[in-house]
């Protein structure tokens, strides 16, 4: 009993460290020197200890990785936190990129770019500092381009498993409504000057 909850410390911490990439089962199983399934019953240990109105940290699983992470009840705090001054949303050109990238990953600024019809140099940075897309790889041929993809941050950001969950485009849409619904979608998510 006493080496169990030293083991669900252990397993807090390394919640912890493992932070927003979080760890797999496989990873603490290893980590831990224990099987999966003693490692299943640590989190489910812990998860009860969580389950107390007075914690504020709950463990998750996004993207097959065990996270720790806060309370959605205790969301109120952290919309304050976040819509603070200090912290800025995106940008349309941003929110464009962004979904290009989710659905056409890996792809290159030049693909991007040839999508939006505008330069993205800015935008990339900018998901790239937010930890929301990633350079994944070189592109073959000359110059060998970065590829761009997401990242587990942006699975958190938008509460999704995996890639495969996000909702599928559209088949046979007219430009004219596709732009006129992605006007009405990234209204909700523009800059406040």
């Amino acid at each position: 009993m006493e080496q169990e909850k030293k083991l669900v410390g252990v397993l807090e911490g390394l919640l912890f460290v493992a932070g927003d990439e979080g760890i797999s089962i496989v990873e603490l199983s290893e980590t831990l020197e224990l099987s999966q399934t003693e490692v299943l019953e640590l989190i489910e240990s812990l998860k009860e200890e969580y389950e107390n109105p007075n914690r504020g940290l709950q463990i998750r699983i996004l993207a097959n990785r065990y996270k720790l992470t806060s309370k959605r009840e205790h969301g109120e705090f952290f919309k304050k936190l976040v819509e603070s001054p200090s912290n800025s949303s995106l940008s349309q050109a941003a929110l464009e990129t962004l979904a290009i990238v989710a659905y056409q990953q890996p792809i290159t600024r030049t693909e991007i770019e040839d999508i939006r019809g505008v330069k993205t140099e800015k935008p990339i940075q900018t998901l790239v500092s937010k930890y929301l897309i990633k350079e994944v790889g070189r592109a073959e041929g000359t110059g060998r381009a970065i590829l761009y993809g997401t990242t587990s941050e942006f699975l958190d950001y938008f509460g999704l498993k995996n890639i495969k969950e996000l909702p599928p485009l559209p088949q046979d849409l007219k430009l004219e409504e596709v732009e006129e619904e992605a006007d009405l979608f990234f209204s909700k998510f523009e800059k406040q000057d």
